[in-house]
């Protein structure tokens, strides 16, 4: 008979045995080659790849032409004349497009690169996106992750999320139409100042920020506000002292914004082990272009590239007319719409965050450096 010394220690080589094979687990990728295996985007109408083409009552869509004039697939429901920063961003990676969310094709090995959450029109706040009709704020986007994505992702790569997950990129960028869509379309009838109104914003991106880490999340590439009170809609909107200013009250509230944002950031990397952060400065790229358009063989930077329905024809002086007109070079602009960049500024956008060493542009490191580390 096998004493109880013997029987003590084949229980502990089996429980050691067990612990070993499950420390030893690996995600099956089918790529090894990259260490970044993908990304899942969240945010607004800059990032949307074309959930709301999806979405039955949604009013943001960008799902005819002009949009897509210059993007392979036509019309896609990208708020742009071709490639949007994610895109561009996803090709510097070594990625290729990311699916969104909403397509019902996005499931399976589709989904190994990563999804897209983003839709226009939504924000940092659920209540932002009622203008736009039915879109996907950001807590939805990160419930749709949570309950829908990530099960799909664990079943296709045989292991935990909080494994796999470290391997993707996390791109955030969301709050302007909290301000254009919620705060400033209410203004001066709100309810709270515009301190405390940024304060709520902080507040909820932090708890979204933090999910995103609970659930697995290590890096994360995060974008600033543009610079709206130079667009088209906000200048055509809102008086300003002459017809190539920006709309400065508009700028100084985002730009205030802007600076809560990158403090935030530098709190949430000390509050979340491991965490890496890379803070795309867009309203300072963005500005530097239209302080100096030539260094980017920019002419125009106030006009819309497409023609869009005005305030005065019944439209919000933002999205394209259906089947509208699009100016031939689309590459000179800076606005495809009125509040839309063009695809060459996108490349620019997309550029910097990968490449940059100024810190003006991208803190504290660019995103080439965040996937290397």
């Amino acid at each position: 008979m096998m004493s109880q010394k013997g029987k003590t220690l084949i229980i502990l080589s089996l429980f050691l045995s067990s612990f070993l094979c499950v420390c030893n687990c690996q995600c099956k990728f089918n790529d090894q080659s990259t260490k970044i295996k993908g990304m899942f985007i969240f945010g607004s109408s800059l990032v949307d790849n074309g959930n709301n083409n999806f979405i039955e009552k949604c009013k943001a869509k960008a799902n005819y032409l002009p949009y897509g004039i210059d993007y392979v697939k036509g019309p896609t429901g990208r708020f742009t004349n071709g490639k949007n920063v994610i895109d561009l961003l996803g090709e510097l990676v070594k990625l290729g497009p990311i699916p969104t969310f909403k397509d019902p094709t996005t499931k399976g090995n589709v989904i190994l690169q990563g999804v897209d959450f983003a839709s226009g029109g939504s924000g940092i706040l659920d209540e932002t996106g009622l203008v736009s009709g039915e879109v996907m704020g950001m807590n939805e986007q990160i419930r749709n992750l949570e309950s829908v994505t990530i099960p799909d992702l664990e079943k296709q790569l045989g292991c935990k999320s909080n494994e796999a997950l470290s391997n993707y990129l996390f791109v955030v960028g969301t709050g302007g139409n909290d301000f254009s869509l919620n705060y400033f379309l209410n203004f001066p009838f709100n309810n709270s100042t515009l301190p405390g109104f940024i304060s709520q914003l902080i507040t909820g991106l932090s708890q979204q920020l933090q999910k995103l880490y609970d659930l697995g999340g290590r890096k994360f590439v995060v974008m600033s506000l543009y610079p709206n009170g130079c667009s088209p809609t906000v200048r055509a909107r809102l008086p300003i002292p002459t017809p190539f200013d920006c709309v400065q009250t508009v700028n100084l509230a985002l730009g205030l914004y802007n600076t809560n944002l990158r403090s935030l950031l530098d709190y949430m990397m000390q509050k979340m082990p491991d965490s890496k952060f890379v803070y795309v400065d867009v309203f300072n790229i963005i500005r530097n272009i239209i302080t100096s358009p030539s260094q980017f063989g920019i002419d125009n930077v106030r006009d819309p590239c497409c023609e869009i329905l005005t305030i005065e024809e019944g439209g919000n002086s933002t999205l394209c007319k259906i089947g509208g007109q699009a100016c031939s070079n689309r590459n000179k602009f800076v606005w495809f719409d009125g509040l839309h960049p063009t695809e060459a500024v996108n490349i620019v956008l997309a550029n910097k965050a990968f490449n940059s060493e100024l810190d003006s542009e991208v803190y504290p490191t660019n995103v080439k450096k965040l996937i290397e580390g």
